[in-house]
């Protein structure tokens, strides 16, 4: 390696550090849960995504250990090389069944699922319209596709239907792209007018239910399920990161939408396989959600959201209308948020702050992610902890 190569890693890192973006990794020494001990400091978990406490959950663990048990430890090679493990199917055939599809398809991360995806399914002479506050991967896809990228307003209908006008003046196919629940603002998006829209003019739909899965609706299914749209989305897309407490992503459709992405859908055709213990626990995870005990977790959930979100407005924070477990407190500055986090960390609460490029410049927040698991004293703890610095302040 060159001294001039090392000179310029530097000089950017330093350029990074001067903007007040600099990140790190810190590291964990406990499992996933709400009471964590990172850098060698007991905290109270504000910032995972794990919103039913699955993340740790002993039946999710015992089901990655009956995989490893039964399959080994590593997939081999991609699934159309080595062979497509039985237990992959096992789990694609529980998604499909839990999001009334016909099928699904596994994908390594839900990051792989979109930039597998999209660049499947449109490309040159085509459009992809997205919302602004779309999650990166999608923004990588729809550019890596080759189609011609547009940009609404965030859940902006009217911005929207004038694209989706642009787009039918043009010859090929039109794909829209948003999320459910956005996961940097915690607010829904209009998916009932969604589906309206986009089938008036002709369009496609790929509804990204990352951070709604196994929290909205009856069965817990998304908020496409909420809304009553299930039957008219092309595509559906989601993590088993998050409230499924495993890994990996997912695509749920038609069965030729699935036949179609196992034939030209890179990020799946040239990954190695999820290995087994991953998959034993989604596939365990799907099914506790649509259980009673996940009934029970999720009217756990949503009375620590409305408890911690009525103590936040009382302490004058701006928060969702909506019902989210995602509750942003707005900073604006990169500083001023990285300051605040750090104060909670001394106080004993992980929330690192959200800064650019993950949110525009300027529009720095801390992300609070609330979890079934959240006890009374957990989330009291935190409101303490706010309190000071605005007593502070």
């Amino acid at each position: 390696m060159s001294d001039a190569f090392d000179q310029f890693l530097s000089g950017e890192l330093e350029a990074i550090e001067a903007a007040g973006l600099l990140r790190t990794l810190r590291r964990m020494e406990s499992p996933q849960q709400i009471e964590v001990k990172a850098g060698g400091q007991e905290l109270i978990n504000f910032s995972s995504n794990d919103y039913l406490g699955l993340a740790a959950h002993v039946s999710l663990k015992k089901a990655a250990q009956s995989g490893v048990e039964a399959l080994g430890a590593g997939a081999g090679s991609a699934r159309l090389i080595s062979g497509s493990q039985s237990i992959v199917h096992e789990l694609e055939t529980s998604l499909a069944a839990y999001k009334q599809t016909e099928a699904a398809l596994n994908f390594s991360s839900g990051y792989a699922a979109a930039l597998g995806t999209v660049p499947a399914l449109v490309g040159q002479g085509d459009a992809v319209i997205v919302d602004k506050l779309v999650h990166a991967s999608l923004v990588d896809a729809a550019r890596l596709s080759g189609a011609k990228l547009r940009v609404f307003k965030h859940n902006d209908l009217s911005d929207l239907k004038r694209i989706l006008q642009w787009a039918r003046e043009r010859k090929g196919n039109t794909l829209i792209i948003t999320e459910s629940v956005f996961s940097m603002d915690g607010d829904l998006a209009p998916v009932h007018d969604l589906v309206q829209l986009k089938n008036q003019f002709g369009a496609w739909l790929l509804l990204d239910e990352a951070h709604a899965t196994g929290l909205y609706g009856e069965g817990g299914r998304g908020v496409a399920e909420e809304m009553g749209v299930t039957n008219h989305i092309e595509v559906q897309l989601g993590t088993l990161g998050k409230a499924l407490g495993a890994a990996g992503g997912y695509i749920c459709g038609s069965q030729v939408l699935i036949d179609l992405l196992v034939n030209r859908a890179r990020s799946f055709i040239f990954s190695t396989a999820p290995v087994p213990a991953q998959l034993a626990a989604a596939k365990r995870g799907v099914e506790l959600v649509q259980s009673n005990e996940g009934g029970a977790m999720r009217a756990r959930l949503w009375s620590n959201v409305e408890r911690l979100k009525n103590g936040l407005i009382r302490q004058g924070w701006k928060l969702p209308d909506v019902q989210s477990a995602i509750l942003p407190l707005m900073i604006g500055s990169e500083r001023n948020a990285t300051e605040l986090a750090g104060h909670l960390r001394d106080a004993g609460i992980w929330v690192p702050a959200v800064r650019y490029p993950t949110v525009a410049r300027g529009a720095a927040r801390l992300r609070l992610t609330v979890s079934a698991a959240h006890q009374p004293e957990h989330l009291n703890a935190l409101l303490k902890a706010l309190g000071e610095r605005a007593a502070d302040a």
